[in-house]
């Protein structure tokens, strides 16, 4: 028996390895502090939980449209109005079982053998693999920690001179794994660039809400030549209900509602209920658990400070900081990945190597702050003296 080339080609989610080896020590008996995975570490808000029980007692139990409840599509096109001033047409939405499957399909829909997609370095761990399962090519544009690890319109426009058969761009602000939140200023020239060339801005805004210096903006604000990928898992800590949603231009919305029909069938009846009562009922959940990340996010980054692991420019986004440790990774061949796991084994803490983000990141270390302040202050305090005690 083989296993396609295309499955061999997926590398693994080394986030996720590094948390199961940590699970695997826990169950041993061992403390571990984990700061890896990007999941809140908040409950979900009561409003949701009582929202899907009820639809249970109801026997809301069944297939929804294939598209998602009306109910849920409306609301999130009144929160779009709302937040962005963008007008979005319930028919012009898919409900999916989190951003994952409306990644798998938007790419299987927009992107032949051979295409190109612009990503920037670093970017999140997975995209890359949902651009080569569709038979494309991720192009891979440099962000640096200097410029706020900020997309260069100047650099993007090199990548279109270098390569041919780009179809899209994707962005994602606020960022994983950087915290980043794009301008204004360049989302308008991503968009520019974008319809100066016939390309699509695909714009993964889940992390839209959790903005602690600014405001985050949608790239439908500034062109209509987009798809936006968002979802419940972050903003409402409800990673586990599997619940998220793409919107897109109506000329792509028949193809996409096929594939979700043939491969999904519909997202849990349950789940969209829950999600229509976050959207609605959790405003003051959200806002306690934003001041509560923010208090956190401080913590963390005048803790690296005066450990002597400055962050050049602090993250304002989501609940990542992401920290340059390549001299301390140079012990190991300047492999995050085996610095990753040095940490781990000796003082049992938990982070993601900067190598699962693309090589623009080797060297660096992902923390999350979605834990506990006590995790944090612990995580920390064996974090300094690991680097004291480093040789």
């Amino acid at each position: 028996m083989s296993i396609s080339d295309r499955c061999c080609g997926i590398t693994p989610f080394l986030v996720m390895e590094i948390n199961e080896k940590a699970e695997a020590m826990e169950r041993a008996g061992q403390s571990v502090i984990r700061m890896c995975v990007g999941e809140p570490d908040f409950d979900t808000p009561e409003c949701a939980k009582k929202a899907a029980c009820k639809a249970l007692d109801d026997n809301l139990t069944h297939y929804t449209h294939s598209l998602g409840i009306r109910e849920l599509r409306e609301a999130i096109c009144e929160d779009y109005q709302k937040r962005y001033g963008v007008t979005v047409a319930p028919d012009n939405m898919v409900v999916t079982q989190g951003t994952s499957p409306a990644m798998l399909v938007l790419f299987s829909t927009i992107l032949e053998q051979g295409d190109r997609v612009i990503t920037s370095d670093p970017c999140y761990a997975c995209y890359d693999n949902f651009i080569t399962f569709a038979g494309a090519e991720p192009v891979k544009v440099p962000v640096y920690e200097d410029d706020g690890f900020q997309y260069r319109v100047s650099a993007i426009r090199k990548a279109l001179a270098e390569n041919d058969r780009i179809k899209a761009i994707l962005i994602n602000s606020p960022a994983n794994p950087t915290g980043t939140l794009l301008s204004e200023e360049r989302l308008k020239a991503i968009a520019e660039i974008a319809e100066e060339h016939g390309l699509w801005v695909v714009s993964d805004e889940i992390y839209h809400g959790l903005v602690y210096e600014g405001k985050e903006h949608s790239i439908l604000e500034y062109t209509d030549r987009a798809f936006v990928f968002n979802g419940f898992s972050k903003l409402y800590a409800m990673t586990g209900w599997r619940l998220g949603y793409l919107i897109a231009p109506p000329n792509f919305m028949r193809t996409l509602q096929n594939l979700c029909q043939n491969f999904f069938i519909s997202a849990n009846t349950m789940a969209q209920w829950g999600g229509l009562a976050a959207l609605k009922e959790a405003g003051p959940d959200v806002e306690r658990m934003k001041a509560t990340y923010n208090k956190r996010r401080i913590h963390m980054l005048d803790r690296l400070k005066n450990m002597g692991l400055p962050v050049r420019h602090e993250p304002t986004g989501a609940f990542y900081v992401l920290v340059n440790m390549r001299p301390y990774a140079e012990k190991f061949g300047g492999s995050s990945l085996a610095l990753a796991y040095d940490i781990l084994e000796k003082a049992h803490i938990a982070v993601t190597p900067g190598i699962d983000f693309g090589q623009g990141a080797e060297g660096y270390i992902r923390f999350s702050y979605a834990t506990s302040m006590a995790n944090i202050e612990e995580g920390m305090n064996r974090l300094e003296k690991y680097l004291k005690d480093f040789a």
